[in-house]
């Protein structure tokens, strides 16, 4: 018999003998979170004003969130950045969004290292954090965080929400979409397969649903503390709400942005939110972002306007009936005192539906001069239809001055109304006795991460994926929560979006207001001292040069300090995009049954240039469906048959244009859809049977920007219809025929001057964001 031996193996703790009597096993213990550890909720409303809840000076209905107050503090010098992709790259880093790579929204890719726009490796999120720390974490709605290059079943998921520490993911990966119709789901790393939703479907209402579903899941089977990030996709555009409460807000708004800006000031200032001497600036009237007194407004416009802005607050109402029903979840499984929630926005109330608002949410991102002026019509809709499946509006934006009260400017801007939101923070079990209160201490987004870290008792990762992790650049407001007497923990922060500059030093604020056309160095510093002013109502500047220049070389350093630059100076830096790029514009042939194509894999087929469509099929009598379908209700087109007759539908950013292409004789048939760029931003259509010329539609407007927010289907028109009334009669209307393939081969692009359209591009990239 040999001597007894034992032996270890790397990776593995177990001394390992000839039998298991001469072995010692050894069990890999998983994380444990600190005993007592608080489950944490983080709910991110997407581009909600500081004033658009009942905690803030709102009169929309709000009693979850009303509750949250109650129970919890209220800060209101709480600041994030100007766009949504930035922000949340600072939540979940705590880094500066430069700095974190998200120097614009996800939906470039211009190759410097402030716009890498996906998450760096050395950076740990606060869900790798928290998941290392013993949490279960889960992610629900909005992510915005992977370039849209990257959000195809063939790409790197690198950036993805699995792969940056959340155990589970449901929403959407773009930076908007439909509310009853969302155009590409994604479950954990795929897409979630659809033909149709059910009848009355609602995303806001299916993301509660599988939140909750998560959290019964993981209490049946383990009681580790949670962290759920809920990203809301509302109240982005295109407004849309149930019917039901809209009906609740009718007639309500009918007294005009100046009335309702008025009357939530007045309560904020009543609820002591602000000094007093605080002052109620003018309406807006800085060029291109500029409100007209409501009265001066035509009776039918304002009818238009204020059912618009129904529909804006019955979204708001919906976030809160279903916060409300997540609190129950929670309180029915008796851990509602030991969750903390933080309810915040990503930045304030847009100004994107412009002076006058619109019914065709894509089609108004473009507004150059060049454009033909048709592009600058409205669609018409009946008014019952607003916020409804088949509208796509935005309110004007003087309803994003009245979110933002009692600040100035919009989404996008450096100003107050651009980055100061609503926050509200309650744990009963560990904030109890701040509960009501009121904080009015500066602190900025990236503080939230190392805030929650210390709340929670768990270190941040030091290392990732083999390397030191980076610096943060938040600093916890764990003091500041507790004790209204301490002081801010966070001093000074830069910031920067699209030329909008600021910085912030102990209570005064140096910031501009980048005009159009002018160098990153043109446009005028304005100066606020934010204690005594914080709605930013007078301007100190020329008082005090000295202070200007110290904040203007501070701006400068933190600057180069956090990846800012290079400033596009040329105005359309977020259009560059890497030649890898080109190879989503090489023909692609599409067999039936192949999953939906994700957006900009699809519009780098068709957009701004000449294209052909070529379906093949053996078509019989009695054949019917959907062949091939790219967009959705906002923009789109698509070939079907119908009763024996081929058609072409345009829904030209929601006019239908149709096309009678006649009869299919059976047998082999190919069906060629042929895209001609015209000048003008146009396109003419040519629909083909071998070769033969059948039906064409001469000059409609191209589908530019955003649109189509849809990819395309093949052999049936999912999720997101083209044709409305198609819908109604057929919903997703599958080919039922034998239907061999469809292929895209794209052709010349557009004889555009480069520069004309990358500065529409850019006029329409800033719009959507």
């Amino acid at each position: 018999m040999s001597e007894q031996q034992t032996r270890t193996y790397p990776g593995h703790g177990a001394i390992v003998g000839r039998t298991v009597a001469e072995s010692t096993p050894w069990w890999n213990a998983p994380p444990q979170a600190p005993r007592g550890a608080p489950n944490i909720v983080v709910v991110l409303v997407d581009d909600m004003g500081f004033s658009d809840i009942g905690p803030f000076g709102s009169e929309i209905d709000t009693p979850a969130l009303d509750g949250l107050a109650e129970r919890g503090v209220r800060f209101t010098n709480y600041h994030t950045n100007p766009l949504c992709s930035p922000s949340r790259a600072s939540l979940l880093t705590g880094l500066n969004p430069h700095n974190a790579g998200f120097g614009f929204v996800a939906n470039a890719d211009p190759g410097f290292p402030g716009w890498a726009l996906e998450l760096a490796d050395d950076v740990p999120t606060l869900a790798e954090s928290l998941r290392a720390g013993g949490y279960a974490t889960y992610a629900i709605g909005k992510w915005h965080l992977a370039k849209d290059s990257t959000m195809n079943e063939g790409a790197s998921k690198n950036s993805w929400p699995l792969q940056r520490g959340f155990d589970r993911f449901y929403g959407f990966l773009e930076g908007m979409t439909s509310l009853h119709f969302p155009y590409h789901l994604v479950r954990d790393n795929s897409p979630v397969a659809i033909d149709a939703y059910p009848e009355g479907y609602y995303l806001t209402d299916d993301l509660t649903d599988e939140a909750i579903g998560m959290l019964k899941g993981l209490r049946a089977n383990s009681d580790k503390p949670f962290f759920l990030y809920f990203a809301h996709g509302a109240v982005h555009g295109p407004l849309q709400a149930k019917a039901e409460d809209i009906a609740k807000y009718r007639g309500r708004y009918a007294r005009g942005w100046d009335a309702v800006r008025e009357e939530r000031f007045a309560r904020q200032l009543a609820d002591r939110l602000f000094p007093e001497g605080t002052v109620l600036p003018p309406r807006n009237g800085e060029a291109h972002h500029s409100v007209e007194p409501w009265d001066s407004l035509p009776e039918k416009e304002r009818e238009i306007y204020a059912r618009m802005k129904e529909v804006y607050a019955a979204m708001v109402d919906n976030i809160d009936q279903n916060l409300g029903r997540l609190l129950e979840v929670i309180e029915a499984l008796g851990e509602l005192d030991n969750t903390l929630v933080v309810f915040t926005s990503d930045n304030g109330g847009t100004g994107e539906g412009g002076p006058r608002g619109t019914r065709s949410y894509f089609k108004n991102f473009s507004r150059g001069p060049q454009l033909p002026q048709e592009w600058h019509t409205d669609v018409p809709r009946d008014l019952d239809s607003l916020g409804g499946p088949n509208s796509s509006i935005h309110y004007p934006r003087g309803w994003g001055m009245a979110s933002n009260s009692p600040f100035r400017l919009y989404k996008g801007n450096t100003h107050a109304g651009g980055v100061r939101v609503p926050f509200l923070i309650s744990w009963p079990a560990g904030l109890g006795d701040v509960a009501g209160q009121v904080r009015t201490q500066y602190q900025y987004v990236t503080d939230l991460y190392p805030t929650l870290l210390e709340l929670a008792g768990v270190a941040r990762l030091e290392e990732r994926e083999g390397r030191p992790a980076r610096r943060l650049d938040g600093f916890s407001f764990t003091a500041p929560l507790r004790d209204a007497n301490v002081a801010s923990t966070h001093p000074e922060q830069y910031a920067e979006m699209t030329g909008n500059r600021s910085y912030y030093r102990d209570g005064w604020k140096l910031v501009s207001l980048h005009r159009p056309g002018n160098g990153p160095d043109d446009d005028p510093w304005e100066l606020y001292d934010v204690r005594a002013d914080p709605t930013e109502a007078h301007d100190v500047a020329s008082e005090h040069p000295e202070l200007v220049k110290e904040l203007a070389a501070a701006w400068e350093k933190a600057a180069w300090d956090n990846r800012v630059f290079p400033l596009d100076d040329r105005g359309f830096l977020h259009m560059n995009r890497p030649p890898s790029d080109e190879e989503f514009s090489r023909p692609v042939r599409l067999l039936p049954g192949t999953p939906s194509l994700e957006r900009y894999r699809s519009a780098k087929l068709v957009a701004l240039r000449s294209f052909d469509v070529q379906a093949r099929l053996n078509y019989a009598p009695g054949d019917q469906g959907v062949l091939v379908a790219h967009g959705d209700l906002g923009g789109g087109y698509n070939l079907h048959i119908q009763d024996g007759l081929l058609h072409f539908v345009y829904n030209e950013y929601g006019s239908l244009i149709e096309a009678d292409a006649g009869e299919l004789a059976p047998g082999d048939r190919l069906v060629t859809l042929r895209a001609t760029i015209q000048p003008g931003y146009r396109w003419s259509f040519d629909i083909l049977v071998d070769g033969e010329g059948r039906a064409r539609l001469d000059e409609v407007l191209i589908l530019f920007g955003f649109a189509p927010a849809q990819g395309i289907d093949v052999g049936i028109d999912r999720r997101n219809p083209v044709s409305w009334p198609l819908y109604q009669r057929h919903g997703a209307f599958p080919f039922t025929g034998e239907l061999t393939s469809v292929t895209y081969v794209p052709g010349a692009p557009a004889p555009y001057h480069p520069a004309e359209v990358l500065a529409l591009l850019e006029e329409a990239g800033a719009a959507f964001e």
